[in-house]
């Protein structure tokens, strides 16, 4: 069986394509697509079980893609937070000396959760400031209801 990680440099070289047909339009729409035609696991988590939807998602994904990650979930404050200490996407692409990574590869991972988790009143915030170098961190925060004091 061919591992996920095989296809990421497929991942980075279509996206490069699309913009290079349709600007970074295309590749944001692109991303958006597959965020709403294949997240529906990450969707129908979070819809029933809230924050601790997320945990479970991404400590299934992020296990599955061999990542370095720390996880908290404090249900009580209403956060949740990945700390991505090596990305396997990035880290791969990195590696590469065949093939220079897509500029932006970093942010789909802003546009598909962004996405999926705002409609249900998260705030979300994703640090990509270090994501050249496979690091980044992803807070998920629960809005206080109407009239509620944080």
């Amino acid at each position: 069986m061919i591992s996920c990680k095989e296809f990421i440099p497929a991942y980075s070289e279509l996206f490069k394509f699309l913009e290079a047909q349709g600007g970074k339009e295309a590749v944001v729409k692109f991303w958006e697509d597959l965020s709403d035609q294949f997240l529906t696991n990450l969707h129908d988590l979070t819809a029933t079980k809230g924050l601790a939807g997320c945990f479970e998602y991404w400590s299934h994904s992020l296990t599955e893609e061999a990542a370095d990650f720390r996880m908290t979930l404090d249900e009580k404050k209403g956060t949740f937070e990945i700390e991505m200490r090596h990305c396997p996407s990035r880290g791969r692409l990195n590696e590469l000396k065949h093939i220079e990574p897509y500029e932006h590869y970093c942010e789909h991972c802003d546009v598909l959760y962004r996405r999926v988790l705002e409609p249900f009143g998260f705030k979300y915030n994703i640090d990509l400031s270090t994501c050249k170098d496979a690091t980044c961190k992803l807070t998920v925060i629960q809005k206080p209801a109407r009239g509620e004091n944080v």
